[in-house]
């Protein structure tokens, strides 16, 4: 389940104070930490469908997006960057650059420019962050596509960003073929994602 800390004062009803990136450094290793709108959650590492579903997504698209075998090239896909967006830290489970916008890629620990892309695969301690508390963030840092991908339900919703607001654009589920904006030059199954 995701833990929410700030500092609060004796009688646990107010912040004391915002949280800050060396909270995240102080998280305990076995846990991912994030800051959204001063507070910090931290929460388990994936579970095993969470981790093969990101994986495996994650294969899909680098061959022929990062690597251009098979597909246009062009982009960085990336496995849990840390984004530094504002004041927020972010770590979605996958995220893509179009190399015209981050032509090389960057030697720091984390990254301030937007992605074009993201995933959050959801689980029961993330649902919430992903779904009601991170959203908002990609939306107003003009994050283009974000794809929700549930391996428990198996399967995808691909939404676009119009006019500020989130658009669903695709879904699939179990062993649907993919193919959708921005990743639409090929086509994949959705069943790689579940064991």
């Amino acid at each position: 389940m995701a833990t929410t800390s700030t500092a609060v004062d004796d009688s646990g009803s107010a912040p004391t104070r915002r949280a800050t990136y060396q909270d995240v450094l102080e998280a305990p290793a076995h846990r991912v930490a994030e800051i959204v709108d001063g507070t910090l959650y931290t929460h388990p590492r994936p579970a095993m469908p969470h981790a093969l579903a990101s994986s495996s997504l994650g294969t899909d698209l680098s061959n022929p997006f990062q690597f251009g075998r098979g597909g246009p090239g062009g982009w960085w896909i990336i496995d849990e960057p840390e984004l530094h967006l504002s004041e927020d830290i972010l770590v979605p489970d996958l995220a893509g650059w179009r190399r015209e916008r981050m032509p090389d890629y960057p030697d720091t620990a984390y990254v301030t420019l937007a992605p074009d892309w993201v995933c959050e695969v959801l689980s029961a301690s993330t649902r919430r962050l992903d779904l009601h508390v991170k959203r908002p963030v990609y939306a107003r840092e003009e994050v283009r596509h974000l794809w929700l991908v549930d391996p428990t339900d198996r399967t995808l919703e691909a939404f676009e960003l119009r006019e500020g607001q989130w658009v669903l654009i695709a879904s699939a589920k179990d062993d649907d073929p993919i193919s959708i904006r921005p990743f639409d030059a090929i086509t994949f199954s959705l069943g790689d994602l579940w064991p």
